[in-house]
This record gives structure tokens, sequence and C-alpha cells, in this order.
């Protein structure tokens, strides 16, 4: 059996793309990667969490770049609307088609060939997670607390998501806005609705509730940041018959919030507007902060990746944190991280696809922020 040659990223994405690995399945992606980067001489460590798979693996002493990613996909959806089944990757007119082109086996690919590709590097390595697309409890989080037990460490972060939104480099994240989820419960009292004084009716509390957290303001902005965002993404009460008040009503709702705000003084604000709309309703919630608001304190390394975009497509990106959220908010805890990677323009879609010259000049892009980070940060 031919092996896959290191330097030759597209050869790269097609194998991996080829491994339905949709999470937290890893149908061999891990074991390709392990095979690979061993060959490229990296120490490799397997860890597994509940059914997710993971993949540390370190090059090197000294000043550390670590490229942080995922192997897993989200389903394909229908995959009779794809032009070509989406775990048989092609390359047709100039276009690598297949899941997790863009997202992110394609920028995984990438960077493994810039190393193949170096005459020397920096130290390295890398931490490949299994359920970036899942729930995000087995993966990158789980993985940073076993680094540090195991003694583990890296000094600056390059995570490969999607950032570009038109073209190859015309972004990258530098910090991400944070994520809470909440469902609010409020309590009534089911009777017939032709006896109202015999029921307490929940309905009129939870539309002043959804009407007051639909019409907040939150903030102004921070730098890097748009105002941060609540919408209210459902409301209702348990099915029952037309003539009948319902015994409860519930609502949900998501936030984006940037660094004005934490978790915890974001939960505590919305307990005084819920309680204050609720007006005297019996409500309880679950808030669930799923990810806190972070900006790269660290200029030199936005600055780097954008002397290497810059060098290779003649662009300077555009320093974002727009977006949903990514592992990068775990790693943002223990080290500067910045993410740049391939356009998300097809990511989670039918015939997800990028240009695979992009995959090429993204390996470019890698190559030269590997030479750079091995000069001095």
């Amino acid at each position: 059996m031919t092996e896959t040659p290191l330097h030759d990223p597209i050869a790269l994405a097609k194998a991996l793309m080829a491994c339905p690995s949709v999470t937290p399945v890893d149908a061999g992606a891990q074991d390709l990667l392990e095979t690979w980067l061993e060959r490229l001489g990296f120490e490799v460590h397997r860890v597994t969490f509940g059914d997710v798979p993971n993949l540390y693996a370190t090059r090197g002493q000294g000043q550390r770049l670590c490229f942080a990613g995922h192997t897993d996909v989200v389903p394909p959806g229908q995959v009779d609307a794809w032009t070509s089944p989406p775990f048989e990757p092609s390359v047709e007119d100039g276009m690598l088609r297949g899941r997790g082109a863009s997202d992110m086996k394609g920028a995984i690919a990438a960077f493994l060939a810039a190393i193949a590709r170096a005459e020397g590097t920096p130290p390295l390595s890398l931490l490949i997670t299994g359920d970036e697309e899942g729930p995000g409890l087995d993966g990158t989080k789980k993985m940073l607390g076993w680094m540090a037990e195991q003694g583990y460490s890296f000094d600056h972060c390059l995570v490969g998501e999607p950032t570009s939104r038109e073209v190859l480099g015309d972004m990258m994240k530098v910090g991400r806005r944070g994520s809470m989820n909440a469902i609010i419960t409020i309590e009534g009292r089911q009777g017939h609705v032709a006896y109202p004084h015999r029921a307490e009716n929940p309905m009129p509390a939870a539309a002043h509730i959804a009407e007051a957290l639909a019409s907040l303001d939150l903030d102004g902005g921070y730098e890097h940041f748009q105002p941060s965002n609540l919408e209210v993404t459902g409301w209702g009460s348990a099915k029952t018959a037309e003539n009948v008040i319902p015994a409860d009503a519930w609502i949900r709702l998501n936030v984006r919030f940037n660094p004005n705000w934490t978790g915890e003084t974001l939960v505590a604000h919305l307990e005084t507007v819920i309680g204050e709309a609720a007006g005297g309703a019996k409500w309880s919630w679950h808030p669930r902060v799923s990810g806190e608001a972070f900006l790269n304190e660290d200029p030199a390394l936005a600055g780097l990746v954008t002397k290497a975009v810059r060098k290779v497509t003649g662009r300077a990106p555009e320093l974002s944190t727009s977006g949903g959220t990514s592992d990068a908010r775990f790693i943002a805890k223990v080290s500067p991280c910045v993410e740049f990677g391939l356009s998300g323009q097809t990511m989670h879609q039918v015939d997800e696809q990028v240009p695979a010259v992009d995959v090429e000049r993204l390996t470019d892009i890698y190559s030269e922020i590997i030479a750079l980070y091995k000069d001095g940060l």
C-alpha cells in the first residue's frame, strides 16, 4: 500500500475526509494522523474521554507553537442532495469537495504538509479533538487538564478553524463572544378557560418576560466586538386542549456576549430583568454558559499571522471576533491564541467545498507562520 505523501495537502485532506468521523465517531481519522505524525518525528499520545478520541503530539524543546483543531464533522444531511458522496472526496472544477473540506480537515492537512515541507521548525505540538462539533465536554477542555497533569504545555496556539469570509486571508479571529443558553419556566395552575379565576394562567407573565428579554439592550460593544445580543429562540406551553389554561409556560433563549460581561455577571443581570418582568409570577430557570468571551491579549501573535498572510496573499486579514464559539474558548485560558483557516462559506452545508488552490495557499501561509515563529515571536 502506497504511503500518503506528507508534503501534499490535497492528498492528506482527501484521506482524512474519506473517514466518516461524525461526532464522536473517529472512523480512522486520528489513526491516520498518528501514523503521519510519527513519520514526522512527533511523540503522539492518544487519550479518550467517554466516547471521544483525542490526540496530542509534540516535537522539540523550547518555546512551543501548538496547532489545534478537530477531526470530527457534522452529519452530511441529505446525502442524495450532494453532487458526489460526502465521504468520497474529490477535486472537480478546482474545488475540493466533501464533508470536512472547510471545517476543518483541509486546515489540518495544510498544517501537516507545512511541517513536512519545512527544512526546520520550532518546537511544535498538535492538539486534535473528536468532539468540537458536539457537546465539547470530553475534548479540548479535558485534554488541557490532562496535559497539565502530564506536564505538557505550549506558549502560543493557532486554531485552524475556517475563519476566512469571502477569500482566503480576509479575516482571522482574535477572540470570540461568550455564549449562554437558558430555559425559563413560568409556573401556573391548570384550569378551564371558562373559569379563569380557578386557574392561574402563566402565559401573560411569559409574554412580559419574552418582551423584556427581546428588547434588552445589553451594551454598546467592546474593542473588536459587536454589541452583545440576546435572542429569544422559542416559547410556548405544554400541548393541551383548546379550552384548557396550561399549568406552565417556557421560554428558551441564547445570549452571545462580549467581554463587558462574564457568565456570572450576565446571569445575575438577567435574573433581575426576568424577576421584574414576571410581575410576581413564580418562575425558575436553568442558565448554562458554554463559553466565556475572550480576546487575544498578545498582539505579537496576531501580527505574526498577519505578516504571513500578507506575504502569501497580499492582504491583511481583518481582526474579528464574529461567528460562533470554538475550542479557542478553552485554549485562551492557558495560552494566547488566534484562529486562521480556510473559507467557511460552505461549512456544515450540502456540497461542502473549498478551492483546492486555497488548501495549497493555506499550506504556504502555515509554512510562513512556522518559519516566522522559529525566528522568534
